[in-house]
């Protein structure tokens, strides 16, 4: 019992996010006592944090933060890992006011919550294309997804909204096949989430460069800005698929490092890709991780549901009995659905630090969020088509169709942004 309710404030020794980064851990939390931990904050990033090696300064910068909107603040930085973050390849960092009012002036990166960093957000999503990052790939097909079923809805809905615009057989075969096309695409985005999932980065990745710069006045500032080299995450590895990065430990930074990686002891090349985990990993260790839980409802939420898609073609829906039409077109959307359901609870408790408060200013509680009412309206759509014949509720099952179809829109298109957001950076009332 005493394990059990330690796990969610302890990493095992081969878990720990920050085994190979020269960092001292602050805080370990999770939301659920008996779950592996899903936040972890290091303490503040300081030059003593250099191993005592020397720190190089860079040349001369003069408004270089502005151009780059960053910022001069009176503060201190720490790293904050959540379970999430790592399995998409993110970094989050988190500015806060200092413990001790005399320290030294950084220049950080602006917030990503403000005006300028979510409208560069919205430009990525139009201007880059990581096919090899999986959990941008998982996003985009998700996305598809959730764009051929707002499409279904409008089939299924609008011909009883508006009854003079149905052209013929609308409902039996664009339902039925934009239904089938759904579910499809669902399915293997849902098989990608687990692959995601059995695949994150285990010891965790930095993935910022610390350096020294001096102004034109001679002020010597602590610089923090993204490192895309040193990251060892799978979304850094462009020759395959869903493979991992094979870059070594920043033990090199470009300009400057403060030796925040491992240097004596360097990362060797990530491990290679799975397709399926271990029984020793199932039983120690993803059975109590909540993203891989939420992952796996998902899976197979999205396999039962797919039968209900494969039902709704035309020439097996139509051929069906009442009783054949509940265990293999109904029945599954309820149960696929229930599925969902679980899924997006699990998703937003994973974000959460703990199990009643909601994360409202990280970008996954949403994601979760909306997948969870999207997950409600599919699955009081089968609910409602259980009556047989009757219009009302066939009325209902297709608006809870249009309106779940929808949610699961919005929280597919936030989580595109979040798989191309990689570095972000939360400012908690600091000073300028």
């Amino acid at each position: 019992m005493e394990v059990s309710q330690s796990r969610r404030r302890n990493f095992t020794p081969d878990r720990h996010p920050f085994r190979h980064e020269k960092l001292q851990t602050s805080h370990i939390k999770g939301p659920l006592r008996w779950m592996n931990p899903t936040h972890a904050i290091s303490k503040p990033l300081t030059p003593a944090h250099g191993l005592g090696q020397p720190l190089h300064a860079a040349p001369h910068t003069t408004e270089d933060e502005k151009q780059q909107h960053e910022r001069r603040v009176k503060g201190e930085v720490r790293y904050h890992w959540r379970s999430r973050d790592n399995r998409k390849g993110r970094h989050a960092l988190v500015v806060s006011p200092p413990e001790e009012p005399a320290k030294a002036a950084l220049i950080v990166p602006e917030r990503t919550d403000s005006l300028h960093a979510t409208l560069q957000g919205i430009k990525r999503m139009v201007v880059r294309y990581p096919y090899w990052d999986v959990s941008y790939l998982t996003a985009v097909i998700f996305t598809l997804g959730s764009v051929v079923w707002v499409v279904n809805s409008f089939f299924v809905f609008l011909p009883l909204v508006q009854p003079s615009t149905e052209f013929k057989n609308e409902i039996l075969s664009a339902g039925g096949i934009s239904a089938f096309v759904g579910a499809t695409i669902f399915e293997v985005g849902s098989f990608f989430l687990i692959l995601e999932a059995i695949n994150k980065h285990s010891t965790g990745c930095f993935g910022w460069a610390v350096e020294r710069v001096m102004t034109e006045a001679g002020e010597d500032l602590v610089r923090f800005h993204s490192d895309p080299t040193s990251c060892s995450h799978h979304h850094t590895n462009k020759k395959n698929l869903v493979g991992r990065s094979k870059t070594m430990g920043n033990a090199s930074n470009a300009s400057g490092e403060l030796g925040l990686a491992e240097t004596e002891e360097k990362r060797g090349a990530s491990p290679p890709f799975r397709w399926v985990p271990t029984m020793a990993d199932l039983r120690t260790h993803y059975i109590y991780e909540l993203g891989f839980l939420a992952s796996f409802s998902q899976l197979i939420g999205a396999t039962i549901f797919w039968i209900s898609g494969f039902t709704a073609l035309p020439g097996i829906n139509n051929k069906l009995s009442q009783n054949l039409a509940d265990g293999v077109y109904r029945a599954p959307q309820i149960i696929g659905g229930a599925g969902f359901i679980v899924s997006g609870s699990l998703f937003m408790l994973e974000t959460q630090k703990n199990w009643y408060t909601p994360s409202l200013k990280i970008l996954g509680w949403h994601i979760g969020f909306w997948n969870f009412i999207g997950a409600i309206g599919f699955t009081l759509s089968g609910i409602f088509l259980l009556p047989y014949n009757n219009s009302g509720m066939q009325y209902q099952a297709s608006l809870s169709t249009f309106w779940g179809s929808w949610a699961f829109l919005i929280g597919s298109v936030i989580q595109w942004y979040e798989s191309l957001d990689k570095y972000p950076v939360e400012h908690k009332g600091i000073i300028s």
